[in-house]
């Protein structure tokens, strides 16, 4: 195999897929890439036995042919390559040779033979979604990660449902890791025909894979098959393989009262919690949230460090609440968080806490209380 590539072409890729190669798995070759060179240019491959993409790039092909190489060592190459022009070379034994006339690198590969394949996808239904939107609502949905040690698949993987009704039509992804939720929507245009499918659990190490390939503009087709959530552009599709399991009814969790809103200035909170969360620690996370006659006072301690307590005014009239929260978790929803306000919906002590924007509905989350 034999052919030329131009470095613009095949960086941003082989910088994308590094989170996918340096995965371990029980086999050593998805530490590696597979290329395959034809008349067309070459195709792409990279997997982590979870989640496989393939992409598809321009070159000026010699010899065609296949070949494993390692993923880390190829993007490094390419990264630091002094000119456009790159020459990819099969020699004996599968040694292949990178560069031009004025560089070289040998790198022994692995036989192409045994790189996993990607499921066929020939038939799959695809329907089309706004490239930039649905990039918001995956990286919204995937701040809140699961446990690395957590098997179980709601704590692992995000829930991925239609909403078709006669009003509108909404792809949702709802996340959670026990402590908090998130529902992301996102709106589609009413004439987009969405294909009867059930609500699945797609890893959350896959969606964040699919995040760095979705652009800010234009659209891409997404479609489920059997097992399997495909995610297709123009050059690349990405293709999850599912979590077998049960997402736990939310529905209950979301509803709130708004008897009990409580609008607060998103940028002033923000910066609160950061000045309250310098004295946590792995074994002091928690703040005290006091709620009392139009007040909001904030407290922490940590007794291998010290106290700290800091106070804003806010419209609050009733019965006093004092609650305890992780507020590093609060601030990673609050910069979720489109808008200038927020609302916090606080009920009682007992009770969860739901914040979503003023404004953009599109995106909730539920923060549960911790002990005092």
């Amino acid at each position: 195999m034999k052919f030329t590539i131009q470095k613009g072409d095949i960086l941003d890729v082989l910088s994308k897929i590094q989170g996918l190669t340096s995965r371990k798995s029980n086999l050593a070759i998805t530490e590696n890439i597979l290329i395959k060179a034809s008349d067309a240019g070459i195709t792409l491959m990279a997997t982590d036995l979870e989640t496989g993409l393939e992409g598809y790039y321009p070159a000026k092909v010699e010899k065609p042919g296949s070949i494993a190489i390692s993923a880390r060592k190829f993007f490094e190459i390419v990264r630091e390559f002094p000119s456009d022009n790159i020459d990819v070379n099969e020699v004996d034994n599968r040694w292949i040779e990178i560069g031009n006339k004025s560089i070289q690198y040998n790198i022994v590969g692995m036989d192409p033979d045994d790189f996993p394949d990607n499921p066929n996808i020939d038939d799959v239904v695809f329907f089309e979604v706004e490239s930039a939107p649905l990039k918001k609502i995956i990286e919204k949905s995937i701040i809140i990660s699961g446990g690395s040690d957590d098997k179980r698949a709601h704590i692992n993987g995000a829930m991925f449902e239609k909403i078709d009704d006669t009003e509108k039509k909404i792809v949702r992804i709802v996340s959670t890791d026990g402590s908090r939720l998130s529902k992301c929507d996102q709106v589609l245009e009413k004439n987009v025909d969405l294909p009867e499918m059930d609500k699945i659990i797609i890893p959350k190490k896959g969606l964040n894979e699919v995040a760095k390939f979705l652009s800010s503009e234009g659209v891409v087709s997404i479609g489920i098959m059997n097992n399997y959530f495909i995610v297709k552009k123009d050059a690349e599709i990405i293709i999850i393989r599912l979590l077998e399991g049960e997402f736990p009814e939310y529905t209950d969790i979301i509803k709130k009262d708004d008897a009990y809103n409580i609008i607060i200035d998103r940028n002033r909170i923000t910066m609160l919690l950061k000045r309250m969360s310098i004295l946590s620690s792995e074994n002091y996370k928690g703040a005290v949230f006091d709620f009392n006659d139009n007040r909001l006072l904030v407290s922490a301690t940590n007794p291998e460090i010290g106290e700290s307590k800091e106070d804003m005014e806010i419209e609050f009239d009733r019965e006093r609440i004092n609650v305890a929260f992780n507020p590093k978790y609060i601030i990673e929803i609050l910069n979720a968080i489109e808008g200038e306000k927020v609302v916090l919906n606080i009920h009682s002590e007992e009770k969860p806490c739901i914040i979503e924007g003023v404004d953009d509905k599109s995106y909730l989350s539920v923060i549960m209380p911790m002990r005092i």
